[in-house]
């Protein structure tokens, strides 16, 4: 005769449960983040100077383009 033990109140199955759930958690990739893609009528601003640049073109790339001005780059703002 096989006798199951219950541990702090959960049975066989359910360590079995916890087991495959925890596995599964562990083999799931994390999500890269897509860039920013820069649209038209954004607005970029240095925090520096205060100089601001707007988007008139689009230019449909694939990676994310930095603008940068007085050595840091620039942060996007609310288009006015």
């Amino acid at each position: 005769m096989i006798v199951s033990k219950k541990i702090h109140g959960m049975g066989r199955r359910g360590m079995v449960a916890k087991a495959k759930a925890a596995k599964k958690a562990a083999k799931a990739p994390a999500k890269k983040k897509a860039p920013a893609k820069i649209k038209k009528g954004d607005a970029y601003e240095c925090s520096v100077c205060g100089y601001r640049i707007v988007v008139d073109e689009a230019c449909g790339c694939a990676e994310e383009h930095v603008f940068v001005c007085c050595g840091q780059s620039m942060t996007k703002k609310a288009a006015v």
